[in-house]
């Protein structure tokens, strides 16, 4: 998956928690967030605000899809380290309990 299927991706399913994220998708998309944001803190607050507030849901949906990826439940996005480490590390070849693997995206 690519830069631009990401954010099409993370925008399509931004109220999506089921299925799974590909491992490039989810990193593709905290590209676009850091980027956004970057970009953002030198105008005003609340475009700031709103442009973060517009990422928030689909930000959450995705590592919540990522975890299912490497067969966690959506919470361990809530745990730091451990949601680093499961955000880097290969996911699930096969189905797992969250459905099939994510389709490579061209």
């Amino acid at each position: 998956m690519n830069f631009q299927t990401a954010i099409r991706s993370g925008f399509q399913n931004y109220a999506n928690f089921k299925g799974r994220a590909s491992r490039s998708e989810y990193w593709w998309w905290a590209l676009f967030t850091v980027i956004l944001s970057v970009l953002l803190s030198s105008i005003n607050g609340a475009v700031r605000d709103l442009g973060s507030l517009v990422t928030l849901l689909p930000t959450i949906a995705v590592a919540v899809r990522r975890m299912h990826d490497v067969d966690r439940v959506g919470w361990f996005t809530l745990v730091p380290i451990y949601n680093f480490i499961l955000g880097v590390r290969q996911g699930d070849a096969g189905e797992n309990r969250f459905g099939p693997p994510p389709p490579p995206k061209i």
